[in-house]
């Protein structure tokens, strides 16, 4: 029992110390959220749909054929279905139909209705891709956005250190009677100023992973780390490999929102043709199969004469060798009772096989006005559907156009901004290590001090800004390229 206890233990410990080593990098995080996304699973769930109409659509060419059999009792006055003659027998009565029919020539509307189903799988299989590719765009903006916070939080830690360094180093000062007890003030109203700017760097921290882990359908209980990969030497295109115009003509092949388009503009111009062959005539075959049985429920057992009706002068005659005589009527008692299980079916081969019927042959439905003119009108619709999925790529196209454009900008603008700020920061770096000299000989006071201080850690702030900004604006232009999405 021991052994297990301290197995059971090992097993424990070492699982969580591998789920707490386990860190999630930007391509883990895109194919986690492509097998869990909700938006994707509802787009696959959509795409499943039109397979089904698909399939739909290639069994609708085949005939039709159904069988049907009933299986009764006719009581009252109703009509034999082996006679077609009224009566108020009770009946034990059975049917059997076949029927089928086929289509001939419909002016190729079925086989037009097959290639707009296939259409629509191509574009909702498209509409995924396009999905997945959004999905990956708002998750690699998260995850950067989350790095950057999580960067933040070591600049904050640091000047907190450097502020501390510096409070107890002046407190030595100030007890020796070499600098005033403002400057240990100051310094330590900095310092809470610091510790403030840590939680508030870390709460950041945490939202944006919250924001993270909703993109990806994860528990926000679940541990979550982040995997920080080499931002400086992450390998970005050139910004000349990147213009504009180049990256459009690849996104307008690549890009599954336009592969989206122009499969819906087929389908709507395949159902053109579908809504106009709807107005022409049909031609179809029929073919028919049936029999019938019945059976009454009673049976004569037997016949008692009891003699003749009586004669009178409106009474039927025939003649006999040139005399007529009246016709009596013979009376006769009819004894009834009722069949059993077994004898009602007596007969059922003979009846079905003499019942057997039989016919074929071919229909024409010429559409002349039915439904209040709903074909044209259907006609008429898909015509203006054309239209606006025309307008729709059109539309579409600009706005790829112009988001390109606007990103090739915003990168260009990033690029010059993280180039300005490693000017910014060596220059902010060396004022800071001159003022941290004249401190530490008493030339300059501890608010200078802290003002350069602040200025460098903003310089370093921005530069991380920069440089993260810089590097997504990119990477947004490599992934309208062509070229996905990787860090």
């Amino acid at each position: 029992m021991q052994k297990i206890i301290y197995y059971l233990l090992f097993t424990f410990f070492t699982t969580c110390a591998v789920t707490a080593q386990e860190k999630w990098g930007l391509r883990k995080c895109v194919e986690y959220a492509w097998q869990n996304n909700i938006s994707i699973k509802q787009q696959e769930i959509q795409t499943a749909g039109t397979v089904l109409a698909e399939k739909l659509a290639k069994q609708s060419a085949y005939p039709n054929v159904n069988f049907s059999n009933n299986t009764g009792l006719q009581l009252g006055r109703s009509v034999d279905p082996t006679t077609n003659q009224f009566t108020t027998t009770q009946l034990l009565f059975q049917g059997y139909n076949l029927n089928a029919d086929v289509m001939i020539y419909n002016w190729n509307r079925q086989k037009n209705s097959l290639i707009a189903a296939k259409i629509d799988t191509k574009a909702a299989q498209a509409n995924v891709e396009k999905t997945k590719n959004d999905i990956a765009l708002s998750v690699a903006t998260a995850f950067l956005q989350a790095l950057l916070n999580k960067e933040q939080i070591a600049v904050v830690e640091i000047q907190f250190e450097q502020t501390k360094s510096q409070l107890l180093e002046t407190s030595k000062r100030v007890a020796a009677g070499s600098l005033p007890e403002l400057n240990a003030l100051e310094l330590q109203a900095q310092l809470a100023r610091d510790s403030t700017g840590i939680i508030n760097a870390k709460a950041t921290a945490d939202l944006s992973l919250l924001q993270l882990k909703a993109l990806l359908n994860l528990d926000a209980a679940a541990p979550f780390e982040l995997e920080v990969p080499p931002v400086d030497v992450l390998p970005v295109e050139g910004i000349a490999d990147l213009q504009p115009e180049y990256v459009f003509g690849m996104a307008i092949k690549n890009q599954p929102a336009q592969k989206v388009n122009q499969l819906r503009l087929q389908s709507f111009l395949t159902n053109v043709k579908i809504a106009k062959a709807s107005m022409y005539p049909i031609i179809s075959g029929f073919l028919g199969l049936g029999t019938n049985f019945a059976n009454p429920f009673n049976k004569v057992t037997s016949f008692d004469f009891v003699g003749y009706s009586p004669t009178n002068p409106f009474s039927p005659v025939v003649n006999v060798g040139g005399a007529n005589y009246f016709v009596q009527d013979p009376k006769v008692n009819i004894t009834q009772s009722t069949k059993s299980f077994g004898e009602l079916w007596k007969g059922y081969s003979g009846q079905l096989d003499n019942n057997f019927r039989q016919n074929f042959g071919v229909a024409l439905n010429v559409p002349i006005f039915s439904n209040g003119g709903s074909a044209r009108n259907a006609y008429e619709r898909s015509k203006l559907n054309v239209q606006n999925a025309q307008l729709v790529i059109t539309q579409a196209d600009l706005q790829l156009k112009q988001d390109i454009y606007q990103a090739y900008t915003t990168a260009s603008a990033a690029m010059q901004r993280y180039n300005a700020s490693i000017t910014t920061l060596a220059a902010t770096q060396k004022t800071y290590d001159f003022a941290k000299k004249r401190y530490d000989v008493g030339l300059l006071g501890t608010f200078e001090l802290i003002t350069n201080q602040n200025n460098l850690n903003k310089s370093i702030m921005d530069k991380l800004i920069a440089q993260y900004e810089y590097v997504f604006r990119m990477k947004v232009l490599e992934f309208y390229k062509g070229m996905g999405l990787k860090l």
